[in-house]
């Protein structure tokens, strides 16, 4: 396998890593802090062509491939995981399912502005009841007239509070299990959508996530998208390319704990020497430094099968297992690396080590993860 870049990801990975390093990163423990939502970032986010990493040109995107994608996301949560995951959800969750089974009037009035970062999408499948098993969602579509009536509720809904549309998925006949499930695009301001405050939360503060209320919603057929029965095929195809967000985005979390970690041993002495002459420290580095290059291969193996248009339902849940577990242990040690210093909000490890632990929960959790996986093993 070429492990070369092309010159448009190498591009697209040094414009991601100068915006992280100069805009981001310099932000990111006051975003934490506050909480605060980082508008000004999400806007760069969209005019450097990162809203739409992979969404063609002409349909507003920066028309790179997933590859491009995954080393922009990796750079950017380098910086700041909240910002990273923001970006993943707009990229990946939106704009991806939008590409794939919208209508061209849709694209055009949908995906062209989110994909340019004029507007931000969420994307609404996670239910208070229903978590990981999506199939059997409490959401109800009925039909009515020349539309659609949403009632019910989804959570954890990242960038929900702030988005301007959201792709929700509703049961049109709970008796039709997963077949039974429709995707519908919502925009904000729909009478009966109704977004909820921010959730409190132990990492990435800055992702501002939320539950969505649906009571009486009226959906117009227009606002459809793919066919009916498609929702649940539309989602769990969405969350295959998602994953592979969220495992870069875990890469970028352990690469900044590590190389602070790093850093930080070759400044502090104890016992007479550097922290970094320490064998202890030698090896917990060079397990760090070895996980992060195995999780990121992973990562971009599964983002070139996806570029490739070949099947990649393992492949992206193997990277993201391995990275989001990955991003847990590389924290804990950077974490213990500087000592009781790393317990403290003067130094940055303490956030990596919140914000990692939320990768192996949102887009499937790492159970979640380990039955697709064993699934696909056991059929070969």
């Amino acid at each position: 396998m070429d492990l070369t870049l092309s010159d448009e990801q190498g591009m697209i990975q040094r414009v991601a890593r100068d915006f992280a390093e100069r805009e981001v990163a310099p932000k990111a423990r006051e975003l934490d802090r506050a909480g605060r939502w980082p508008t000004e970032l999400v806007k760069k986010l969209g005019e450097l062509g990162l809203m739409g990493v992979a969404v063609p040109t002409e349909q507003g995107g920066a028309g790179a491939d997933n590859v491009a994608y995954a080393l922009a996301i990796e750079e950017v949560s380098r910086g700041c995981a909240s910002v990273g995951v923001i970006m993943s959800v707009n990229n990946s969750l939106v704009c991806d399912p939008l590409m794939g089974f919208a209508t061209d009037s849709q694209k055009k009035e949908f995906l062209e502005p989110l994909s340019s970062g004029k507007l931000l999408g969420c994307f609404g499948l996670t239910e208070p009841a229903s978590g990981s098993d999506a199939a059997h969602m409490e959401t109800v579509a009925e039909k009515s007239g020349n539309g659609w009536i949403l009632n019910g509720s989804k959570n954890w809904i990242t960038n929900g509070p702030h988005a301007d549309l959201i792709l929700v998925f509703a049961a049109h006949d709970r008796s039709l299990g997963p077949k039974g499930v429709t995707a519908f695009i919502v925009p904000k301001g729909t009478p009966g959508y109704n977004p909820q405050p921010h959730d409190e939360k132990l990492g990435i503060h800055a992702a501002h996530s939320c539950t969505v209320f649906f009571e009486n919603c009226n959906v117009p057929v227009s606002q459809q998208l793919g066919d009916v029965g498609m929702g649940f095929k539309i989602a769990m195809k969405t969350l295959d390319g998602g994953r592979i967000g969220i495992a870069s985005q875990a890469v970028g979390i352990a690469r900044a704990a590590f190389e602070k970690a790093r850093d930080y041993s070759k400044q502090r002495k104890a016992f007479g020497s550097l922290v970094s002459e320490k064998q202890a420290i030698q090896f917990m580095l060079a397990d760090m430094a070895t996980e992060i290059d195995a999780a990121r291969l992973l990562t971009l193996r599964a983002a070139t099968m996806k570029d490739k248009g070949v099947r990649h339902t393992s492949e992206s849940a193997v990277a993201k297992l391995f990275a989001s577990e990955m991003a847990t242990r590389v924290t804990h040690k950077a974490l213990q690396i500087h000592g009781g210093y790393g317990y403290s909000k003067e130094f940055d490890v303490e956030r990596h080590y919140r914000d990692a632990r939320i990768t192996e929960i949102y887009e499937g959790t790492s159970e979640i993860m380990r039955i697709v996986i064993a699934a696909h093993a056991l059929k070969e």
